[in-house]
Order: structure tokens, then sequence, then C-alpha cells
């Protein structure tokens, strides 16, 4: 048994490493010992959050796993057969709910089924739900992957509480995925949610995109607003670009003091900012792509080469070998070819 070894303090050196690790462990039956976990951060090790992922995948794959707990700082995971589950991941605070989709979703497209996530929908540092349902998810269905995710409940930090269901059918055909640059905006969407809160909030998010979109853009914008209960407030704005190719996008959420406008207007400048290049791939998705497009090849050019993007491209290629080639500067537009497909 060939141990995958991964230094956990690489590069970005955060959670998306052993997420994308532990995802390709269970695709191609590799175990991996994941060390030095988030070693430069001020709190290093395993939290809570990306314990649930991890746990997730061990009950699909019916692995075997030394390290699970708070704090650790090494992890080996040694899957079993895996097999199409229903997943259920009770995270009990608003621990990201998107995050362990990501470590979910890649190895799900392989054995198909289907999770039930409770946690937190929209909170800081991570993708919103809306982002993940309407930009990432319309991604994965051009290169042939269905998944179908239903927001039962919004959840905020710190109570979280939130619901998000969903199956994934297996990856039957995967298809090449070329996208490189966009050259017309259809129309402009989004959702402005305001939960626990005023309606007035949802409302004042989205005109406040509005005005900044309708200023530069003559364009349709079409942005839905959504009031709802759960355990507390909170409020949050995602918005994206219809292109002819993929979708881009901005998000920003709400936080007590800051005012609906400031909320809607961050929201709307970050996705100008992401469309400002014209490249087809805003900077989020670029590195949420990357474990997926290792196996249906293509190319995609990215509005920025994160950090982020670099880091999951390297673990790919701990596991694949050389995959990518990767053109641009960290910081600037690039794209990111897929050199060698993998074969599962």
């Amino acid at each position: 048994m060939e141990w995958v070894e991964i230094d956990g303090s690489y590069g970005e050196g955060g959670g998306q490493i052993l997420r994308t690790a532990v995802a390709l462990s269970v695709i191609t039956g590799r175990p991996v010992r994941i060390h030095r976990i988030r070693a430069n951060r001020p709190n290093p090790g395993l939290r809570p959050q990306h314990l649930h992922g991890i746990l997730a995948l061990k009950e699909l794959s019916n692995a075997r796993v030394k390290g699970a707990k708070v704090g650790s700082t090494v992890l080996e995971f040694v899957p079993g057969r895996a097999e199409p589950k229903h997943v259920k991941v009770p995270i009990k605070t608003a621990g990201s709910i998107t995050l362990v989709l990501q470590a979910l979703l890649p190895a799900m497209a392989f054995t198909g089924g289907s999770f039930e996530v409770t946690g937190g929908t929209d909170v800081p540092w991570s993708p919103p739900v809306d982002y993940l349902r309407h930009v990432t998810l319309f991604a994965l269905e051009k290169m042939g992957l269905n998944v179908e995710l239903e927001l039962k409940r919004r959840g905020h930090y710190p109570k979280g509480g939130g619901l998000v269901t969903g199956s994934v059918e297996p990856w039957e055909e995967r298809k090449p995925l070329v996208a490189l640059e966009w050259h017309r905006i259809e129309r402009f969407a989004g959702i402005s949610h305001a939960t626990n809160l005023p309606a007035h909030v949802a409302e004042r998010q989205a005109k406040s995109a509005e005005e900044k979109l309708k200023s530069l853009y003559s364009v349709p914008v079409e942005i839905e607003r959504e009031v709802s209960r759960s355990l507390g407030p909170g409020s949050g704005i995602v918005i994206w670009a219809e292109t002819e190719s993929l979708r881009l996008a901005g998000d920003a959420l709400g936080k007590r003091g800051k005012p609906a406008e400031t909320v809607g207007r961050e929201a709307a400048e970050e996705l100008i900012e992401q469309l400002t290049p014209r490249k087809a791939i805003d900077r989020f998705l670029g590195d949420q792509l990357i474990p997926f497009l290792a196996f249906t090849g293509g190319e995609i050019g990215v509005a920025e080469i994160t950090n982020h993007l670099v880091t999951n491209v390297w673990v790919v290629e701990r596991f694949l070998g050389r995959t990518f080639e990767v053109e641009g500067e960290i910081g600037e537009p690039g794209v990111v070819r897929v050199v060698r497909k993998a074969e599962v």
C-alpha cells in the first residue's frame, strides 16, 4: 500500500488541500497521508468544518481513518469501496455547507448518491449556497455532471441551522470544458435574501446592485428578492452575469451595522471586477473546477490565477501526475489547460 504524501502547509495551506486530497483518495482508491495540516494558520490542525467533509467521504467510501479529530495535524485516510449512499452531515454550528459539498461532490460524481447537510449556507470565507447552485453547478452541467440541489433553509453565523439536500447522478459522459473568454452578456440575474430581518433589507441590497450594474451595462438585470425565517438573522446577495459561455458572479454578506446598500454595491463591484479581464470564468470558479477538469480535459480562461487554484492543481497532480499547464502569474488573469486527462 503506497501512500500519497501531502504537505498540508503547501501553497495556500488551508482546508482546500484536505478537501481535494481526500476526494481524490476516494476517486482513485489510493490512501493518503496529510501532515502539517494548516501549519501556518493561527489555529493549526483540523477545524470542525474540515472534519465534517472528511467524515462524509469516510462514509461514502467505507474508509479507515486516523487523526480525524479537531486540532489534529496529521490525517491518514484509507478508502474502501465507494458506493452510492445517502450521506447526512449534521454540522452543529454555522460551519460551511458549501465547503463540505466541495469535498463530497467530486467523489460522489463517480458513485452517485444523495446528501443532506445542515450548517451555514451563507457564511464568511466560503462560497454562498446561491453561488454553488447557480454558478458552480451550471458549469458542472456543461461538463456532463448533473447535481440536484435544494435549499430548504438558510443558516448564518453564528447559529447556523441551514439545510441543503440534493442528489448526484453518476457521471456517465464526461464532456471537455473549453471556456476561454466571454464576448457578450445576455443578462444579469441574482438572489438578494434577508433572513429573520425586514423585507426592505433584501429590497435595498438588490436595488443598490441593480443601480450599479445598470450604470455600466445596458442588459436586463433580474434580481430575485427572498425573505425567510431560520435560527438567526442574516442577509446576503449573489449576482451573476449570464454570458454566451458560462456565468461569472460577485457576492456579499450583510452584517450588523453594514448598510444594505453597501452589501448590494460590494457584490456588483466584485462582479464587475471579475468581468473586466473578459475571461470566461471568475476567480472563485477557477479553483472549484480543477478536480473535475482533470477528468474531462479542456481549457479555461480565469479572471485571476489565485493561490487557491495553484494549490489545487498541485494536490491533483500528487495523485494523477502532470495534468495541467497554468499560464499566467498569481493575481493576474490566465489560462488553465489540461495536458493529460486522467482516466478512472
